[in-house]
């Protein structure tokens, strides 16, 4: 029936966003250690575009992901577009009910050549290299399971003695109407 051509088309439709997101530049990495849990990970120096926002984490991504979109679309010295990039990151911040989230600017640009945001919450931060515990999952979205993740991974570094020198993050690199089995989610910490 109609139905079941309909549904069929939407399967495949949808089963094209992970090539086309594939085409979307992510920050250079080198993977020094996996087993089936976790990745250490060695990440070169990247620029963020970052904004602060206040509110519970599915509020800070909603809000943050609007106003750093706004800068990548034009909203900008030069009134220039700057190529969308993965993962989306959400790090949670000092005060309570507070998170920050950035976008990783594309390697081609440096501090100096970024044009320069015309809304004064956008901050261009430049990052150092950096090693980085990572847990992947799909299947979810939700904070509950966030929450289970950063737990699990905080349990495995713990167990394996690792030193914590910076925020949790989460790295989102699929947009909202992705399938679940489809979501590449990252829980990621900066070790020493």
């Amino acid at each position: 029936s109609w139905i079941v051509v309909a549904v069929l088309l939407l399967i495949f439709g949808f089963s094209l966003v992970g090539p086309v997101m594939s085409k979307v530049e992510e920050p250079n990495y080198v993977i020094e250690a996996s087993d089936a849990n976790i990745e250490i990970r060695y990440y070169d120096s990247m620029i963020l575009a970052e904004v602060k926002v206040d509110g519970d984490r599915k509020e800070a991504i909603r809000d943050g992901f609007r106003v750093i979109a706004d800068y990548i679309f034009g909203n900008n010295s030069s009134s220039q577009k700057i190529a969308m990039t993965a993962p989306v990151n959400t790090e949670k911040a000092d005060e309570a009910r507070s998170y920050t989230v950035s976008f990783v600017m594309p390697r081609l640009y440096t501090l100096k050549t970024l044009p320069l945001p015309n809304n004064a919450q956008v901050q261009l931060v430049q990052v150092p290299e950096r090693r980085v515990a990572v847990k992947r999952f799909s299947w979810s979205n939700t904070e509950q399971t966030f929450l289970q993740k950063e737990q699990e991974l905080l349990k495995e570094l713990q167990r394996d003695g690792v030193t914590i020198v910076g925020p949790i993050n989460i790295a989102r690199y699929n947009p909202p109407w992705t399938l679940p089995f489809m979501l590449r989610n990252e829980v990621q910490i900066p070790i020493e």
